[in-house]
């Protein structure tokens, strides 16, 4: 079916150039992605919230060229050292769009958050690159900017990181097939917005940054991993029932079953990562202390807040909007401490990415 949604691309070229920059966001796995299988499909359905702040603005230049050339530039520098991952990218997708291959690109990006963190960096970077290049093949081919255009920037980046095709939408997403969800596919992810009771429209995320430096084992790592994991089989299992009672959650409104599996996801990811054949952890002792003071104000005050985390030390606090004047103490006064810098990024849930008029 994608390569259908395609047909068009295969029929132009780039005789001129072109140019185009797109801003996208990170997002925060409530049900976790962790293994693949074939090229970059997913052993089990995951489910996000897209943030507002933690983003990436890529710009991207074209020119016609004999043969396909790549400059990268991040944050202002020239980073050579990025270049074997966006070309990977770039040879996977160049059957869906092959102008790519007679063009010279160069790519510059740049992030409202530190890079390979554990703040899913790789899919606000990859879904601001899918975009952009989406963007360019449809002023190719003339495809208007519509449903059918973030499904193929979301299957572009599910091509570069998996998490990345959830990053092409606002809100909710999923991606990865599940019973549950008859739009759902492997392929690319689709918007659940429709469904979510009116509880979850209005949800903050407090990103606790306990280490700033970058993850001592990448989560491409990880995933490879996976591949011949002991509770491989079991972990689909748990993941498939998780993703089927949070969507059932989050259409009743239900904020103390989300807040029991979107912990139990959480502990889930790494507890995978220890007890891996070549177990590893990416926690810090300040991420279990942060853990603890969440839980003990959740007992004490009975608000509904919870916390995940993704590949990294640093925890994400989750709760609605309306809770906001009630947390806000809680977290200057117990949870600042613990992280580096006392550093805390205040997100919430975000309207999805947007092209931008001007170049970084």
């Amino acid at each position: 079916m994608m390569k259908e949604i395609f047909l068009h691309s295969a029929d132009v070229q780039l005789t001129k150039p072109l140019a185009t920059s797109w801003l996208a966001p990170s997002n925060i796995a409530f049900i976790k992605y962790w293994g693949k299988k074939e090229v970059q499909l997913p052993v089990n359905a995951s489910l996000s919230m897209t943030l507002q702040n933690a983003l990436t603005t890529t710009s991207l230049q074209a020119v016609p060229a004999d043969k396909r050339s790549v400059s990268f530039f991040f944050e202002g520098s020239e980073r050579p050292d990025f270049l074997s991952k966006i070309e990977t990218f770039f040879q996977r997708i160049s059957n869906y769009i092959p102008w790519i291959n007679n063009a010279a690109f160069t790519i510059k990006s740049s992030n409202s958050f530190p890079h390979s963190a554990g703040i899913a960096s790789s899919a606000s970077a990859m879904a601001a690159l899918a975009l952009a290049l989406a963007d360019a093949d449809a002023q190719l081919t003339g495809q208007p900017l519509d449903d059918t255009f973030y499904r193929k920037a979301s299957f572009l980046a599910r091509l570069a990181s998996g998490s990345a095709a959830r990053s092409v939408y606002g809100g909710y997403a999923a991606w990865g097939s599940h019973a549950h969800l008859s739009s759902s596919s492997d392929e690319y992810a689709v918007a659940i917005n429709e469904a979510v009771h009116p509880r979850f429209k209005q949800m903050h995320d407090d990103i606790l940054l306990i280490n700033k430096q970058p993850k001592a084992i990448s989560s491409s790592a990880g995933h490879q991993l996976m591949q011949q994991h002991p509770f491989l089989q079991g972990r689909i299992s748990q993941a498939n029932k998780n993703f089927e009672r949070l969507c059932y959650a989050m259409t009743q409104g239900d904020l103390d079953v989300f807040a029991e599996i979107v912990e139990n996801e959480a502990f889930t990811l790494h507890a995978l990562m220890m007890s891996s054949e070549k177990s590893f952890s990416l926690l810090h002792p300040n991420t279990l202390l942060a853990i603890h003071e969440i839980r003990a104000f959740r007992k004490q005050t009975g608000i509904p807040l919870c916390f995940t985390l993704d590949a990294g030390p640093n925890v994400h606090l989750i709760y609605p909007e309306m809770y906001y004047d009630k947390v806000k103490p809680f977290v200057t006064e117990s949870l600042t401490r613990l992280c580096t810098g006392e550093t805390i990024l205040y997100d919430n849930i975000g309207k999805g990415p947007r092209k931008i008029e001007k170049e970084i």
